[in-house]
């Protein structure tokens, strides 16, 4: 088939063809009376001379090869356009310049040396004022002394066996002077012209670059010492920077953790290592009252001085709402909201939980946080399950309590992500492999802390921050258990309730071993408690009484979830005045709400030192 016939009815080819005609009609527009481009050939339809020294037009073909005009010029020819009417001589080519005049004059230094023994064949005059005169001829480790001081020599031997160039960066010299970076280029002498015919002559083949004796290096030192100070400046700035935050980061936590009477517990902080910045993660211990303790640890997703202040924020507003003994879900969702506030583009992984020895169980939220693991008696490790909400900070979500339980002997761990996640794993590999530590630790909470550390391989150079905090449930036995005892009574509505109180407070006040006056007082507080959950609160009401080894407590539940409030009862007033008898022969008292849909209102007695 002819396509030659055929082709300028091809989809497309008659688009081309009138493109093609409106480009050259355009060319010879623009040639009209314009002055044509410097770099290009003639504008259609002209010819361009050049007049010379001897009054003959230029050769237009005349090549630069290797001129600055031509590698200026871009030109895919390598020719060089003639001079523009009225200008200076041509620019010589770079072959006309001497290599020893453009050396001597870089500001740079500059050494040439050649052979297996790298002896100095040049030296610029930036080098000679750097390091004094050098002789001509000497080894480097012998004339070249500073090469060898800033590590270079192993570095010539290299590149003169690869044939490839080699940069050495920042290179200090020794007694803290300049810094320079290092380029070393291989480079080839000719050989005599006596030899080389020998070789010819020989057929070995062999090529002149393979002989070191007509092989050199050239090293180029550039001073860096500017740049290297302005880097350790900006590292030392860092390390300012990061010492603020760390020392921030440490005051912000507790200092000395509040130690329960039913809990034993211990927390530890790693700030990332040098090359990370520091995080966000806290923890914290509060006491809640009778008998109570709430434990929370979080991790701010961020880094530096604001993580750090984001979160001194958060852990004094959990503080705050701790003290309003709410239910752990309620305290995170105030919580939720106040992060927003604080700083709506950060967010914050948070845990709270309340230990009720009473219960033996420990209550707790999570807001994107990773589980708590509990480890019993018998090294069984368990994982807290949901429910789990999403991080502080985010909003629009009901967060829900769980509850897991912690007996006698139990070990509960708390801790930020940092213990558990590494780059590359899935971060429940990091999760399992905590459990599996965790069921073989043993000692006290302090240990536990140190050693799951180690298991998990937290050092100094570790690349998060971490914190970690383990609570034990002692089981007592002995002497010691008899420190610790419970004791409760069903309460029924009428005017019976109150005596029956009464009595039953004098009789384990009395077995328990206290001081009369401490009985009394006992006594004293549980009437008061009695009578007002008979007066404004509804059944089942509930009298406990509980004693530690620093504390009597003494609390009374109910089925009404109105809270009392202390206030000021005037003389004329036939109620109002217990709960400020309360407070005033007390230690502490608080109220709160139960999860069944009443209250419960306690007071404590501190026991006197033996």
């Amino acid at each position: 088939m002819n396509f030659t016939r055929w082709s300028a009815r091809f989809p497309g080819t008659q688009r081309r063809a009138a493109a093609r005609t409106e480009h050259a009609a355009a060319q010879t527009k623009r040639g009209e009376g314009a002055v044509p481009a410097a770099r290009g050939g003639p504008a259609p339809g002209t010819e361009r001379s050049t007049p010379a020294s001897d009054g003959h037009p230029a050769d237009p073909t005349v090549r630069g090869t290797g001129s600055a005009t031509g590698a200026a010029s871009g030109a895919g020819t390598g020719s060089a356009p003639p001079p523009r009417p009225g200008s200076s001589a041509p620019v010589p080519s770079l072959d006309e310049l001497s290599v020893r005049e453009v050396l001597g004059r870089l500001p740079s230094l500059v050494a040439l040396v050649h052979g297996p023994e790298h002896r100095i064949a040049y030296v610029n005059d930036a080098y000679t004022a750097g390091f004094g005169a050098r002789t001509p001829g000497a080894p480097a480790h012998e004339g070249l002394p500073e090469l060898g001081e800033l590590g270079l020599l192993p570095l010539l031997d290299q590149v003169q066996r690869s044939g490839k160039s080699r940069t050495a960066k920042n290179r200090t010299a020794p007694g803290g002077g300049s810094s320079y970076t290092v380029t070393c280029t291989p480079v080839e002498f000719p050989k005599p012209e006596s030899e080389s015919e020998r070789e010819n002559g020989s057929g070995s083949g062999n090529e002149s670059g393979s002989d070191p004796h007509h092989t050199g290096v050239l090293i180029h030192l550039a001073d860096v010492t500017d740049h290297a100070e302005a880097v350790e400046r900006l590292r030392a700035s860092e390390r300012r920077q990061r010492e603020a935050a760390v020392t921030l980061q440490r005051s912000l936590l507790p200092q000395e953790l509040e130690q329960p009477d039913d809990l034993r517990v211990a927390a530890t902080y790693q700030p990332g290592g040098t090359e990370a910045a520091v995080g966000g993660d806290w923890y914290d211990v509060i006491t809640l009252g009778a008998g109570r303790t709430a434990l929370v640890i979080g991790d701010v997703m961020g880094r530096g001085v604001r993580a750090a202040a984001v979160m001194g924020q958060l852990r004094t507003a959990v503080r705050a709402y701790a003290r309003l003994d709410l239910p752990p879900h309620e305290v995170l969702q105030l919580l939720d909201g106040l992060a927003a506030e604080i700083d709506a583009s950060q967010i914050a992984t948070c845990v709270y939980a309340v230990h009720d020895p009473n219960e033996g169980l420990l209550a707790y939220a999570s807001a994107g946080h990773l589980p708590i693991l509990v480890r019993d008696e018998d090294g069984t490790v368990r994982r807290a399950a949901d429910p789990t909400g999403p991080p502080l900070g985010t909003g629009g979500w009901l967060h829900t309590s769980g509850t897991i339980a912690l007996g006698p002997g139990s070990t509960a761990v708390l801790y930020t992500d940092g213990l558990v996640e590494r780059r590359g794993e899935d971060i429940d590999e990091g999760v399992a492999a905590l459990e599996r530590a965790l069921s073989g630790a043993q000692g006290t909470p302090a240990v536990i802390c140190d050693r799951l550390m180690r298991a998990l391989g937290v050092d100094a150079d570790h690349d998060d921050d971490v914190a970690v905090m383990v609570l034990q449930q002692p089981a007592r036995t002995g002497t010691d258990a008899e420190l610790f005892h419970n004791a409760g009574l069903e309460l029924h509505g009428g005017i019976e309730a109150a005596p029956r109180a009464r009595a039953f407070a004098q009789g384990v006040l009395a077995s328990w071993r206290f001081p009369i006056e401490l009985c009394d007082l006992g006594v004293l507080a549980a009437s008061e408690l009695v009578a007002n959950s008979l007066q404004h609160g509804t059944p089942p009401m509930r009298l406990r009484l509980r004693r530690t080894d620093r504390r009597l407590i003494v609390e009374v539940t109910d089925g009404d979830d109105h809270l009392p409030r202390r206030r000021r009862a005037e003389p004329a007033d036939e109620t109002g005045r217990g709960i400020s008898i309360i407070a005033t022969i007390a230690s502490s008292w608080g109220s709160r709400r139960t999860p069944g849909g009443g209250k419960a209102v306690w007071c404590e007695f501190a026991l006197p030192d033996k």
